[in-house]
Formats: structure tokens, C-alpha cells, sequence
């Protein structure tokens, strides 16, 4: 088979390099425009639409390293998922640009480790909470979720001296949907055969979407972006001697620097289609709705993330049978990090319902950060992918 990664296209470039630039762009923009404030956030329950309307700047937070979380351990137990630990490693340290560069930090109530790590984290730098509740279909809940919208407006007027009006907040909704398709559109055409990009370039470019400063430039790159991929597999310069198994990746979170399962499978022959993690699918699959109170648009959307902080958490196999028929997918590696116990016990009935409804086969992968099981984790994947392959 031929290595995607051997052509690329033209404009991949941005998106590899968009975090340093992002760096420089917002060191220029605060020098210029030293009015505007940057807000760091932790996690995709923060509406981006939200604090942009409030004339805010949202970047992404690092914590997707080893290298900090010797130093977090100092404060914070070994026994707490590596990403909660390496988010809070790399502030401590003073070691993440987008953390020193940020006014604020925005966390949320997703899980026990987050809650208690934020109140560590609070101590460096001014902090904001979101409370999220536990369930996503009651009346209470969707009204206390609204409720805590209206709270987040309010501390973002306050911080910014910008109230966020339903115009600007629905312009902002629109900017982002358009974004979303945009890179919905492209995860499409990557999980071609016949494109050039492979399943780690892809994630570069979904994480780079955390990190921009001007969303109508980004969206400019990503819609030519897309013209490439559609005229490399429309001339099929790009010719595989064999499709590759088509994984569907599930899970925890993933980025630069703790890519490995992503990396095994690659180098193991297979292609990972889709991602339906937050750093995937998860993030862009839905829309936020563009007509009626975007207040409440903005609740709902968010409200209806199917992440494993909620219970039941139903949404999650509704999205995976979705995608598991749009992608084509022949297998599911869900991928979880120790002591995330959240993720860890869903896999369990995860794996029930995608071998019953699916007729799938299906991994469950528990790891962490460090390299030291790397080779048994691609023996289990080697193994994983004969049966898929069979």
C-alpha cells in the first residue's frame, strides 16, 4: 500500500505549523490591541460562540504531554488520569504559551479529577467554573445548563466590559456551523484512500482549531484545504494497492505528543477513519441551531455533547453508530486513560452494544502517556486487526 503521507497538499502546511503562528499572532495582538482579552480553555463544553461574542480570544490549553506530569505529581496524586496531571504540570511550570498568555482560564465540572485539580489550578491564574449537570435529558437539567449560560455572559461582560447580544451571539453561531462543516467535510475526503492526508495529519488539524485568532482566515484555509483533497481524489493521483481496515477510534481525548495508539495503528497497516473522541467528532458532528433564541441554541448544543461525565450516556453509541456508517469503519479501538474512570467503566457497555448493534469487533485499550507499553499495545493491535481483516 502506498503511504499517504508520502504526497501532501499544498496548504497542509498551515494547519502543522498553526500553533507556533497562533503564538506569535496573539503575542502581535496583544502588543496592538492590548484591550482584548484571551481566555484559555480545558475542554469543548466551553462555547467558543459565547466568548467570542463577548469580544474575548478562546485558545486551547496544553496537557497533552509527558513531560510536565513528573512535576504535578509534587500536588497531585500518580493515581489521576495523565491528562488531568499533565494539564496542570504544564501551568505549574510555566511551560505552555497559551496558559502565559491567557487573562483567565475557563474550566468545567466534567469530572472529580478536573474539579479538584481546578482548585490547584486557581491559584495561578484567575479561574471561571462552569457547572455542568449530570444528565441531558430532564427539564432541571437543560434549565440549569441555560442558567449557567446566562452566568457565563455575565462573568465574560464583566471581564471584558462587552455584553453578548443575541445579534452577536448569532453571528457567532454561524461562523462556527460554517466552520464545523468545513472540517466535517474534509474528515470525509481525508478518510478517501485516495487522499493524501493520513488519520495523524488529520488530528493536527482538528487540534489546530483550538488555537485560532482570526475564524474567517481559518476557515478560508480549511475551504481551500478542501478544494485540494477534492481535486487529488477526483484525478485518483493517489492509487492504494489495497484499502487499508477502516478503525473508528473512541475514547479519551488525543493530541500532539500523546498520539501513540494513533501512531500503532498506522504503522500497523490500518487507517484510523474517524475519530469520535473531543480532539474528533465529537466536537464538530453537531450543528448549533441558527434560528430561534441562541441563547437557548447554545444550551442545547452544548448540553448534548455525549461525553461520560454524563449519566446515561446514550448520545455516545448514537454517535458511533452514525459514524460507524458513514466512515465505513470494519472495526472500534476504544481508547481510555488510566484512572479516567469515567471512559474506563462506559467501555465495558460500549463494547456490548457495538458487537450487538454493530456486529463489530471491538478493543478496549487502556494506557497513558509514557512510552513504556508501546510494543504491547501494538501486539494487541496487530492481533485486534487480523480479526478485523478476516
Amino acid at each position: 500500500m502506498e503511504e499517504k503521507n508520502d504526497s501532501r497538499t499544498e496548504s497542509y502546511d498551515y494547519f502543522d505549523h498553526l500553533t507556533e503562528r497562533s503564538v506569535e499572532e496573539l503575542l502581535t495582538f496583544r502588543i496592538r490591541d492590548s484591550g482584548k482579552l484571551i481566555a484559555g480553555l480545558y475542554c469543548v463544553y466551553a462555547p467558543g460562540e459565547l466568548i467570542r461574542a463577548a469580544d474575548i480570544i478562546p485558545v486551547g490549553l496544553c496537557g497533552k504531554k509527558e513531560t510536565p506530569i513528573q512535576h504535578a505529581e509534587k500536588v497531585l496524586p500518580s493515581s489521576l488520569c495523565p491528562l488531568i496531571k499533565s494539564s496542570y504540570g504544564y501551568a505549574a511550570t510555566d511551560t505552555c504559551p497559551f496558559f502565559a498568555l491567557s487573562d483567565f482560564i475557563i474550566g468545567e465540572t466534567t469530572c472529580d479529577g478536573k474539579k479538584k485539580m481546578y482548585e490547584f489550578l486557581g491559584r495561578l491564574k484567575s479561574l471561571y467554573l462552569i457547572q455542568l449537570p449530570y444528565d441531558q435529558e430532564g427539564k432541571g437539567a437543560r434549565a440549569f445548563w441555560k442558567s449557567e449560560m446566562e452566568r457565563f455572559c455575565d462573568f465574560l461582560f464583566e471581564k471584558s466590559g462587552t455584553a453578548v447580544t443575541e445579534k452577536q451571539l448569532a453571528h457567532q453561531i454561524r461562523v462556527h456551523n460554517r466552520m464545523r462543516r468545513e472540517l466535517k467535510l474534509i474528515w470525509e475526503l481525508a478518510a478517501d484512500s485516495r487522499s493524501p492526508l493520513n488519520s495523524l495529519q488529520i488530528m493536527t488539524i482538528l487540534e489546530g482549531k483550538s488555537f485560532v485568532v482570526d475564524m474567517e482566515e481559518y476557515i478560508g484555509k480549511l475551504r481551500t484545504l478542501r478544494t485540494e483533497l477534492e481535486e487529488i481524489i477526483s484525478s485518483n493521483s493517489i492509487q492504494p494497492d489495497s484499502a487499508p481496515c477502516r478503525i473508528l477510534l473512541t475514547g479519551c481525548p488525543i493530541g500532539k505528543g500523546c498520539e501513540k495508539v494513533l501512531n500503532l495503528v498506522e504503522e500497523a497497516g490500518a487507517s484510523v477513519v474517524c475519530m469520535e473522541n473531543c480532539t474528533g467528532m465529537k466536537s464538530i458532528s453537531t450543528e448549533v441551531k441558527e434560528t430561534g433564541d441562541p441563547f437557548q441554541s447554545i444550551a442545547d448544543r452544548y448540553l448534548d455533547i455525549p461525553c461520560s461525565c454524563m449519566t446515561p450516556n446514550t448520545k455516545r453509541m448514537d454517535s458511533i453508530r452514525i459514524l460507524a456508517r458513514d466512515f465505513n469503519v470494519q472495526g472500534v479501538i476504544d481508547m481510555t486513560w488510566q484512572f479516567c474512570h469515567t471512559y474506563n467503566i462506559e467501555s465495558e457497555v460500549l463494547e456490548e452494544e457495538v458487537q450487538r448493534d454493530l456486529e463489530l469487533p471491538f478493543l478496549h485499550l487502556e494506557t497513558d502517556y509514557s512510552p513504556s507499553d508501546t510494543e504491547q499495545l501494538r501486539t494487541r493491535i496487530e492481533a485486534f486487526l487480523e480479526i478485523v481483516s478476516k
